[in-house]
């Protein structure tokens, strides 16, 4: 009799493993279908993390074992990370240590994961598993096992875990948003424009940032470079001097920052696509505003975007104004590795002169060596920037302002790795030299004095040759790649009295603040 009881409680756990088995692995399944990249978004992150407290709990009760809270979430990885090979990017590609990029796609990509996902489905279990023991000791009238020290050691154990995983979900749960324009008396300011829009552009939704201390004023569109930066937290402190005369739109492009959900289908993020969607992002821009043509500001790659975009429609822009203008990606990658192998040389540093040398000269078909030959040059960075820059505008520390939730944050780190790995190649045979001698707007380049040659010397020479209604080369004498965040006062009043002046048929504002020193 005993035996027979005892094959009928074998054969019902054996069961029961199998059941936990099997909805690890089925949420494993699902969830790779369903978001490839993981959560992307704060409604996914919350989604994911939900089915993950069911699956542990359910798990851990079915098993009735503490072993759910390792093997659950092992199952659920295994199965995640099968289904989803072949998706498109370093973040859920190969593991690789041996760049920053690739320590910011593991963390940024499977790390969050496992925060959101795995974690929790721990935890679950746990819980699922003391349930069901507890239920099975008043069921049986059963004696607890072990010390009462090691019990209040795990309950301990499994409490503080539990208030860490409450602690992420209210975390998960902030919402963005950014702070009204405010007035004298810090109030918000009449008439002015705070607000994050989500827009339907390109058949997906991509975010955009509107701040501006006068909604009627010119609109002026930032393009961030990358490929996959955002700009939001840059422009949220670099971009107030703009406000005062332009309603700054900042738009976090497809695959990044707050649009990184926007990522997929991989096979359609291309650079046409990009001039498509900024384009389409413009006339969005012109109707809300109710006017005729807006700015077009680029930086780096947005001057890329820009500079198609502009040639495609010169009618829905007043002017184009590009800082760190980009000309030829390739050749200027090329440029740029020299420059480095020549720097290695002259002061001697045998190790970045190694590395440099495995790596080899572009073009590369490694992304995450690109970062390592491209832009490790400390010349690049032997220069003071203007005393107003603020170092809250620059990567990472841009990221973790209010107008991005917490995944945003997160996940925009590792979109800037994934969306730069698919469109950077399809750069190689982009050339302004060639393909865009003319502009019908008036262009504006903004040069930082310490400006790599590699991108400096091709546009100065397409700057020299393009005919356009009129141009204008301008240096800043404190600025590198970046003049906007280097002396932002400065080219707020730039873009005050000169690109408004000469341009807007309302003329230059008197609100913008002088030069910087």
């Amino acid at each position: 009799m005993n035996r027979v009881h005892d094959n009928k409680f074998a054969t019902s756990r054996i069961g029961r493993v199998v059941a936990a088995g099997l909805a690890s692995a089925g949420a494993g399944l699902v969830l790779a279908r369903v978001m490839p990249h993981g959560p992307m978004t704060s409604g996914q992150a919350m989604a994911a993390l939900s089915i993950a407290l069911v699956v542990g709990g359910f798990a851990g009760w079915a098993a009735r074992t503490r072993w759910a809270a390792p093997i659950t979430p092992l199952v659920f990885a295994v199965v995640f990370e099968i289904s989803r090979l072949g998706t498109a990017g370093p973040s859920v590609g190969a593991i690789r240590f041996d760049s920053i990029f690739g320590v910011v796609a593991f963390i940024a990509g499977r790390g969050f994961d496992a925060l959101v996902i795995l974690a929790p489905m721990a935890v679950a279990g746990l819980w699922g598993a003391s349930l069901a023991r507890r239920r099975t000791r008043g069921d049986t009238g059963s004696e607890r096992t072990g010390s009462r020290a090691g019990r209040v050691v795990r309950r301990g154990a499994l409490g503080l875990a539990s208030a860490v995983i409450i602690v992420l979900v209210v975390g998960l749960a902030r919402p963005a948003s950014t702070e009204p324009i405010a007035g004298p008396g810090g109030e918000p300011l009449a008439g002015s424009i705070a607000e994050l829009v989500s827009v339907p552009i390109g058949g997906h939704n991509q975010a955009i940032m509107l701040r501006g201390a006068d909604a009627g004023a010119p609109v002026l569109l930032f393009l961030e470079g990358g490929p996959g930066g955002t700009a939001v937290g840059l422009m949220r402190y670099a971009g107030q001097g703009l406000e005062k005369n332009f309603v700054v739109a900042t738009w976090d492009q497809r695959g990044t920052g707050k649009s990184a959900a926007a990522l997929e289908p991989v096979a359609t993020l291309t650079v046409d696509q990009a001039v498509s969607d900024t384009i389409e992002v413009s006339e969005y821009l012109r109707a809300r505003f109710d006017q005729s043509k807006i700015y077009l500001v680029g930086s780096s790659w947005g001057t890329t975007l820009g500079v198609l975009a502009v040639a495609q429609r010169p009618d829905l822009f007043h002017a184009y104004v590009g800082t760190g203008q980009m000309v030829d990606q390739q050749e200027t990658d090329k440029l740029m590795y020299a420059e480095s192998v020549a720097y290695a040389e002259r002061v001697g540093d045998i190790a970045f002169a190694d590395q440099l040398a495995t790596i080899g000269p572009p073009p590369y078909t490694d992304m995450l060596a690109y970062p390592v030959a491209i832009a490790s040059n400390p010349d690049w960075d032997a220069y003071t920037p203007g005393s107003d820059r603020d170092r809250r505008a620059e990567y990472p520390t841009s990221l973790f302002v209010a107008e991005y939730t917490l995944t945003e944050q997160v996940r925009g780190m590792a979109a800037m790795v994934d969306t730069f790995a698919l469109l950077y190649p399809q750069l190689q045979q982009v050339d302004f030299r060639q393909d865009v001698p003319q502009l019908d707007v008036p262009v504006f380049i903004v040069e930082g004095a310490h400006e790599a040659p590699g991108r400096a010397d091709l546009a100065r020479e397409w700057f020299a040759a393009l005919s356009a209604p009129s141009k204008q080369l301008v240096t800043f004498e404190s600025s590198g790649h970046n003049p906007h965040l280097d002396e932002p006062r400065r080219f707020a009043a730039f873009m005050a009295d000169v690109v408004l002046a000469q341009t807007h048929p309302g003329g230059s504002s008197t609100t913008a603040e002088g030069p910087s020193s």
